[in-house]
């Protein structure tokens, strides 16, 4: 029996590595998995050594004041896994913690193939950590075509399978009014899938939504949550005193209610590109403390948060980054944008061009198993 090690990082990396496990466990049964995974890879039956919230801490000072425990939990899974003895270390996203693990691993025992899924962000910045990574991982699988070149340009055995985010899958039938009341137009929220973005984000965004209620009186606001964090946000709409929220994190109903959706309000990241291909108008926002903010501003080198923006080299999903990030601003660019029919469909129009840039033919977690399976 072939062994496998799935790394991940945090809960997106959670959620991509599930589909591509799900799709491997069906062309190969002779495999036995460990984990640092979530909520998502558990639910395939598959062992985590620790909690995924352990490591999954949030900007540059963040990991400063928690160097310390970061490298303990890094030594923590290298012996883990040199334990488990897998035949193929898969990591997921999550370069600062996964691929330092990786980088270990390989010098205590080069006869683990290392797969890596999701390419680190090079293209933003750190260029340069593309003949680093050449030294100890194996393979590397792609989101996005464009990262080809500069993995190619080092040497580096990579392939393009695709963002499975933006496959198209049929969803089953749920009655969201038993949930949602009737008659009302949803607008989705997405706080973050970190605590310390939830914490950052959701007195702004309530306040937001109270300027929404001053103007219109029909809308029902609901946050998309891990299970993790569902308790967190709700004690913040507790202590709002709102009526008109609710809060979903069961992943097929918050698909249900992300198509039924007039409109989403999300945290810069991954989920962007599921609002999209769900051609649901937005707009995205990011904040983070001062310093962090100062740290990242001067590394990178793209003025866009955005993949849909970064791709199309302009700003087609409005971004309201750092001091632009306030109830007052969100609440106007909605506002202008539910006064505009026009604008909204010209949004959407423009992103699925950029999509189809993006998108394979086929299912990409299926490619990307395949890819796997080669290394077992």
């Amino acid at each position: 029996m072939k062994k496998l090690f799935i790394l991940t990082g945090e809960t997106s990396g959670d959620k991509l590595a599930s589909k591509v496990i799900s799709d491997l466990k069906k062309i190969n049964q002779n495999i036995e998995f460990l984990s640092v995974g979530g909520e998502h890879l558990q639910s395939l039956g598959i062992k985590t050594i620790y909690n995924l919230k352990e490591i999954t801490y949030l900007g540059f000072t963040n990991v400063i004041l928690n160097i310390f425990k970061i490298n303990k939990k890094i030594n923590e899974t290298v012996k883990s896994i040199i334990d488990f003895n897998p035949d193929v270390l898969f990591t997921v996203d999550s370069p600062d913690f996964t691929l330092r693990v990786a980088e270990k691993v390989k010098k205590i025992n080069s006869k683990i193939k290392t797969v890596h899924y999701v390419a680190p962000q090079v293209w933003v910045w750190r260029e340069g950590r593309v003949k680093k990574i050449k030294s100890f991982i194996d393979h590397i699988l792609l989101l996005f075509n464009f990262e080809k070149k500069y993995f190619e340009k080092e040497n580096v055995s990579c392939e393009f399978v695709g963002h499975p985010l933006l496959q198209n899958k049929e969803r089953s039938k749920i009655d969201i009014n038993q949930i949602i009341g009737k008659n009302k137009a949803l607008i989705s929220v997405f706080a973050g899938s970190r605590k310390s973005e939830i914490l950052i984000l959701m007195p702004i965004l309530l306040n937001f939504i109270k300027l929404m209620n001053d103007k219109y009186t029909d809308m029902t606001y609901v946050f998309h949550s891990t299970r993790e964090y569902s308790d967190l946000i709700k004690s913040f709409i507790n202590e709002s005193s709102l009526s008109n929220c609710e809060i979903v994190s069961d992943d097929k109903i918050k698909s249900h209610i992300l198509h039924k959706s007039i409109f989403a309000v999300a945290k810069s990241g991954t989920v962007s590109l599921e609002i999209s291909n769900a051609k649901i108008p937005s707009i995205i926002l990011y904040k983070m403390g001062f310093i962090n903010f100062m740290i990242v501003k001067s590394l990178v080198k793209t003025k866009y948060a955005n993949i849909i923006n970064f791709a199309a080299n302009e700003e087609i999903i409005p971004e309201l980054l750092q001091s632009n990030c306030n109830s007052k601003n969100i609440f106007e660019k909605v506002s202008n944008f539910l006064e505009n029919p026009i604008k909204i469909k010209e949004q959407v129009n423009r992103v699925q061009s950029i999509l189809d840039k993006l998108k394979i033919n086929g299912s990409s977690s299926e490619l990307a198993s395949l890819s796997l399976n080669k290394f077992l």
